[in-house]
């Protein structure tokens, strides 16, 4: 049973702390057999959502630019990882503007009625939280849970877990971290491990 696992890094910064964390965790969900794929929100051409409303009355987003593709994706995957480094408290640019234009699927789930995820669906499908900051303070993520829980909602995963290290000044980097990259490895081994039995049924 293929276990698609999509991880989507949010940082200007390439193969910095955040992206460095993401790729751990999918090391691991490769390791356990899931094939995967990471996309890089930099390298992509997308604008921000433009609040026409269009898709209020069609469903379709009037934009058509790379952020419709990655959110085909998105709705192909059966688990997602979103990767942000923690910017003034809050998720970059990059992923708030990719995550407003997920409006058209709000809008098939709520007005038009023309989407619904049922509870199985959700079960299993898992969303991961992937960040860092530089910050040592405990609530320095507080202001990304919100919008990353809007876009699990959404899509149709189930907000499953977070991998988050903070007190990346104090550590001088990921890579420096006691704990951080192992512990992205090895969720990234268990919620395959996870998705194979509920897929399967075991």
């Amino acid at each position: 049973m293929e276990i698609k696992v999509l991880g989507i890094s949010g940082s200007p910064h390439r193969h910095g702390n955040t992206e460095t964390l993401l790729d751990s965790f999918l090391d691991g969900a490769h390791a356990s057999g899931a094939t995967i794929e990471k996309v890089v929100l930099k390298t992509l051409q997308y604008s921000p959502c433009r609040g026409c409303n269009a898709c209020h009355k069609t469903g379709e987003c009037v934009v058509n630019d790379d952020a419709i593709i990655l959110y085909e994706k998105i709705l192909a995957s059966d688990c997602l990882s979103v990767a942000s480094p923690i910017y003034t408290m809050g998720i970059t640019a990059e992923l708030k503007g990719f995550i407003d234009r997920q409006q058209y699927i709000w809008a098939r789930k709520f007005i038009l009625k023309t989407l619904y995820f049922s509870d199985n669906h959700i079960k299993r499908h898992k969303g991961i939280f992937i960040s860092t900051a530089g910050l040592g303070w405990e609530n320095v993520f507080d202001g990304a849970f919100p919008v990353i829980t809007a876009l699990f909602n959404t899509t149709g995963f189930e907000y499953y877990d977070n991998v988050i290290a903070n007190d990346m000044d104090r550590f001088g980097g990921i890579r420096n971290h006691p704990t951080a990259l192992k512990e992205a490895f090895d969720k990234g081994t268990k919620v395959v491990g996870i998705l194979e039995k509920l897929k399967t049924g075991s």
